[in-house]
């Protein structure tokens, strides 16, 4: 690796602390989309400079939204906590507990969120236009439909759109909520589940402007649908490859833009998602493989100059994850990156954490194709080589880039 891209480094880099942040905070300038990322859901450096950025956009710049890589019954729950709609006897810790009861728990019940949450409650009691907290992902696909039923059983006028949801219902029945089980029996599948869940979505639509704004029942019921819609044509491509990833993070994009919709077009956003979901996929070898991601997609639909991704990585460290899906979670040794990874030359620029900032003066300097870290929640050191390295054009994968020179493991709730 040439010694130019470690020069490059130690001359642009900025020590990380808050004024960098704030000097982030300056170069968004007066885009409306900012997606912060994450090397891994299980380092609490991560979390906790991505809430301190949020905090400086919502105070500074009027960001009223922020959309996170969660299911969205379980993160409604914490929107309506953040929005004093809950249970005013409850606390960040009890709402996240219960609501992240599914695996990988870790990722929203911890120590970092639980801070977050409780700060983003007690700013919005000073704010005319509350900031919400919402889940863009599609794994809820019976905890949506069950939603869906819920609030259409309690509004009988809405009884076309039960009958709606009633049949979709029945369509997922035979899989005994798993699914799993749904996407192993599409090598036979009808159609039938595939033509309910559009058509649920299709009758909610025509009918959304009758729904109660109250709380915001009318974007929950149509959120639930969507997930529903697109959940199932998820699980139908699982045994696709490529195809099931492109579907996700095109219904995050749905999701988005349906946020948008609903705040109004000058709504800002703030969306937190894995550097794979936020980092331009098109400036990364996924392109090869046929992938799009959230990354790519916004800056496609809204532009560069309205868009501004953060990634973030780091050199050595421990992480929450687990051996494989589903075991228990544990604090995993993350290994020091080797010299020829993008990580690998942050650190040989100086052991400290530190920002990048990319524009268009400077990213081509960035721009070499290189190896740059990734961490899922299943993680294996040994194996770290073979499947945890993105190769990526950095400089134009991200506008800005935060590194930590060792991190921590997150901090899971516990009860």
């Amino acid at each position: 690796m040439p010694r130019k891209l470690i020069n490059a480094i130690k001359e642009q880099s900025l020590p990380l602390n808050d004024q960098s942040l704030d000097n982030i905070i300056e170069t968004i300038g007066n885009a409306r989309i900012v997606m912060i990322g994450e090397a891994s859901h299980g380092t609490s450096e991560f979390y906790t400079t991505r809430a301190e950025l949020s905090k400086k956009l919502i105070e500074q710049k009027g960001f009223h939204v922020i959309a996170v890589e969660g299911d969205w019954p379980s993160v409604q729950t914490v929107n309506q906590y953040v929005k004093g709609f809950g249970d005013e006897g409850a606390s960040a810790k009890e709402v996240l507990i219960k609501s992240f009861n599914r695996w990988p728990t870790w990722m929203w019940a911890n120590e970092e969120v639980e801070e977050f949450t409780e700060w983003l409650k007690e700013k919005n009691k000073a704010l005319e236009n509350k900031v919400g907290f919402y889940g863009i992902d599609l794994y809820s696909l019976y905890e949506s439909i069950d939603e869906v039923l819920k609030f259409l059983s309690k509004n009988p006028e809405y009884k076309v759109d039960l009958e709606h949801a009633k049949k979709a219902f029945t369509c997922f029945e035979p899989y005994n909520r798993m699914p799993e089980h749904y996407a192993l029996s599409t090598a036979h599948f009808t159609g039938e589940c595939i033509s309910e869940v559009s058509s649920l979505l299709k009758s909610l639509r025509n009918n959304e402007e009758k729904y109660s704004e109250e709380h915001e029942e009318d974007l929950n019921v149509i959120m639930n649908a969507l997930v529903a819609k697109n959940a199932e044509a998820y699980y139908r491509a699982m045994m696709q490859d490529a195809k099931s990833w492109n579907t996700r993070d095109s219904h995050m994009v749905e999701a988005i833009n349906e946020l948008i919709k609903y705040h109004g077009e000058d709504a800002k956003i703030i969306i937190w998602e894995h550097n794979t979901h936020i980092g331009d996929a098109s400036e990364t070898d996924m392109k090869d493989d046929g992938l799009i991601n959230v990354g790519q997609l916004m800056r496609e639909q809204y532009g560069k100059d309205n868009t501004f991704a953060i990634g973030f990585g780091t050199y050595q460290g421990k992480v929450i994850a687990a051996d494989s899906w589903g075991d228990p979670l544990e604090a995993i040794d993350v290994p020091p990156s080797k010299l020829s990874t993008w990580e690998g030359q942050l650190h040989a620029a100086g052991a400290e954490d530190k920002v990048l900032l990319f524009n268009d003066e400077n990213r081509d300097i960035f721009n070499d194709w290189i190896g740059h870290r990734a961490i899922g929640v299943v993680y294996n050191p040994e194996f770290e080589a073979y499947g945890n390295y993105v190769p990526s054009r950095v400089g134009s994968r991200y506008d800005a880039f935060i590194y930590i020179e060792e991190s921590n493991a997150l901090k899971p709730l516990k009860e």
